[in-house]
């Protein structure tokens, strides 16, 4: 639970950071110069916790999954920084939030997770708040 809150507090940061960052840059290259940060700063992470060995020990149909994860990620990032280059943050970020409908529809379908019906309300009532302020 902290990590998720802490995932949403940054994820915020990100978004108003990047877009005071891209104001008079290109997107995709503002995007690239973040995603070296990225880069940098999760190596140094697997160097600090020892873990650069383990990279030997991954498994291959892990490994392309990783791959298609990191393919999806630059996409959307790119697609989100230059939608927020172009708009409002208020109205930007509402819309990319949205990707939970998406995840959740997947998740039913792919994994078989299903909501309980506390979860499907506070489900309804997030997606019904964000298309509210989209109007």
């Amino acid at each position: 639970m902290i990590y998720a809150l802490l995932s949403a507090v940054f994820a915020s940061l990100t978004s108003l950071l990047g877009k005071v960052g891209m104001q008079n840059i290109d997107s995709n290259l503002g995007t690239a110069i973040r995603t070296v940060v990225v880069l940098i700063m999760s190596w140094v992470v697997v160097f600090v916790v020892g873990k650069q060995h383990a990279i030997k020990e991954i498994d291959r149909h892990e490994l392309l999954f990783i791959c298609l994860s990191g393919i999806a990620t630059g996409l959307s990032w790119l697609c989100y920084y230059k939608a927020l280059q172009e708009g409002p943050a208020s109205i930007v970020v509402p819309i990319d939030k949205l990707s939970i409908v998406v995840t959740i529809i997947f998740s039913y379908v792919a994994f078989h997770e299903k909501l309980n019906k506390k979860s499907l309300i506070g489900f309804l009532i997030l997606v019904g708040g964000t298309l509210l302020m989209l109007l």
